[in-house]
């Protein structure tokens, strides 16, 4: 009797797993099908250029307070940890390069993905999951008028625009709170901060972490308009929705970010 309950016991949990990886799979080529529409409206006219302006407005130009607040910290904290690592082995002139090297290939376009994801993506979920439910979407359809191309497509087209520029506004004010600490708190000589940073920061490692940014910024406006779409049982399910947006478009950023630096690495 007890070996039919540990036969039934791992029968449920095998049957489990192979529910989860079917739902995983369906739900990757339902947003596989949905990338695929968004592509298809984007180049169809009437091309949408005023919810476009709109959409650069709201996520590149909301969004450049907190990224210059958290580049400016971000720059600032790693020249203080760089600087007591590297002055134990007497190499803190590196401080400079190191901080920008690891602003442009990794934390700038990492980290402003995250920010975008959790303001600019919750609020991209939020609207359409509101029109979704109060059926302002079905009245978009009646009227002949695509709701893949009126409210996806110019979220999805200024984000991937945006973000690059987010990323690169971060870099830069995250390198001038590093040049701020470093020459002036930590007191290491000015030329020679400069000097190192311009001898080991190259063009390439900056387009490093412009190329993810775009790409980030694609997949986190993806993602989600996705679950704006899918929204369904009223403010519950706006909620709920707006939450998987930001949770996924998060780990898409950093599943994403260790692939592109993979492939990056090698063309660059």
């Amino acid at each position: 009797m007890e070996s039919v309950k540990k036969r039934n016991f791992f029968l449920v949990r095998i049957e489990r797993l192979g529910r989860s990886v079917i739902e995983g799979v369906e739900g990757l080529g339902r947003v596989s099908h949905f990338a695929g529409r968004i592509f298809y409206w984007m180049f169809r006219r009437p091309y949408r250029t005023k919810l476009l302006i709109n959409q650069l407005y709201f996520v590149g130009n909301k969004s450049i307070f907190i990224c210059c607040l958290a580049g400016s910290f971000t720059g600032m904290v790693m020249a203080y940890q760089t600087y007591f690592g590297f002055k134990i082995i007497n190499v803190d002139s590196l401080v400079g390069p190191v901080v920008a090297l690891t602003l442009a290939k990794e934390l700038a376009p990492v980290l402003a993905g995250l920010i975008v994801a959790g303001r600019a993506g919750a609020a991209m979920a939020a609207q359409i999951g509101t029109m979704k439910v109060t059926e302002q979407v079905d009245a978009l359809e009646v009227m002949g008028i695509s709701s893949i191309q009126y409210l996806a497509v110019p979220r999805v087209i200024a984000t991937t625009i945006a973000l690059p520029m987010l990323t690169g506004l971060y870099l830069f004010v995250g390198n001038l709170g590093s040049v701020l600490v470093g020459t002036k708190a930590l007191m290491i000589d000015e030329a020679i901060y400069l000097n190192k940073l311009g001898e080991f920061m190259f063009i390439e490692d900056i387009w490093q972490g412009l190329i993810k940014a775009t790409v980030f910024g694609f997949v986190i406006s993806l993602v989600a308009t996705y679950f704006g779409f899918q929204v369904r049982k009223g403010a519950e399910g706006v909620g709920k929705g707006t939450n998987l947006a930001v949770v996924w478009g998060m780990i898409s950023v950093l599943v994403l970010d260790y692939f592109l630096t993979s492939f990056l690495v090698h063309i660059l």
